[in-house]
């Protein structure tokens, strides 16, 4: 008898062991890489309207316009950049600022902060024609 409660233990051991092993082994298809912040925004009009109205009562009220204008030195809506047109680079300009220009840098100095920031770069871009960013240029 005890060997029988033995051999069952033994068995349902190796079974366990099996499935766990199995288990494991199950590969599950990979799941899509998590939308960034920007690109969510981008697709979100409450988040991009936001942006807008941060554009409006601080970039348009010193050195940018309202509105897109062609020709203008500071348009952030036309691709001739100076200083960096990736997300990332709009992004440090804005938090830093730039020396030696009147963009003063804003730090994270906005009601939610840093979202409100990635707000309105997600405003500026969806106003843009498809740039080539500077990482682009740079692989030229």
């Amino acid at each position: 008898m005890i060997s029988v409660s033995f051999r069952m233990i033994r068995v349902g051991c190796w079974l366990g062991s099996a499935m766990l092993l199995a288990a494991c082994n199950r590969t599950e298809p990979a799941a899509e890489a998590p939308m960034s912040l920007l690109a969510a925004y981008m697709q979100d009009p409450a988040a991009v309207e936001r942006g807008a109205r941060i554009y409006d009562g601080t970039c348009a009220q010193f050195c940018h316009e309202a509105e897109p204008r062609v020709g203008e030195e500071v348009n952030l809506f036309d691709c001739q950049w100076r200083y960096g047109n990736t997300a990332d680079e709009i992004f440090q300009i804005t938090t830093s600022g730039m020396p030696g220009t009147r963009m003063v840098g804003y730090g994270n100095n906005f009601p939610e902060g840093k979202q409100d920031l990635w707000k309105l770069i997600a405003f500026i871009k969806t106003k843009q024609p498809e740039c080539e960013t500077s990482e682009m240029q740079k692989i030229q």
